[in-house]
């Protein structure tokens, strides 16, 4: 682990203190579970360009094929 110094404002320290004390934990240990849960929520943002464009077909990927895709292909 590493080291590092946190600056909070007094009520969210205050309420940190409260729940590290109520879950009998240290106060770096629910830091730690709070940065990674919210870290497992962020979702990754799409590549720009996603949605901009439209080919003016509505059957490219039921015919993928023929357009030079290969649906039998799996990653």
């Amino acid at each position: 682990m590493v080291r590092t110094t946190l600056y909070l404002e007094e009520e969210t320290a205050n309420v940190l203190e409260q729940l590290a004390t109520q879950e009998g934990r240290s106060e770096g240990e629910v830091i730690r579970e709070a940065l990674r849960t919210y870290k497992s929520r962020q979702t990754r943002p799409a590549p720009k360009g996603i949605g901009k464009y439209r080919s003016g077909r509505s059957d490219i990927s039921q015919r993928a094929e023929e357009h030079g895709g290969n649906p039998d292909l799996r990653a």
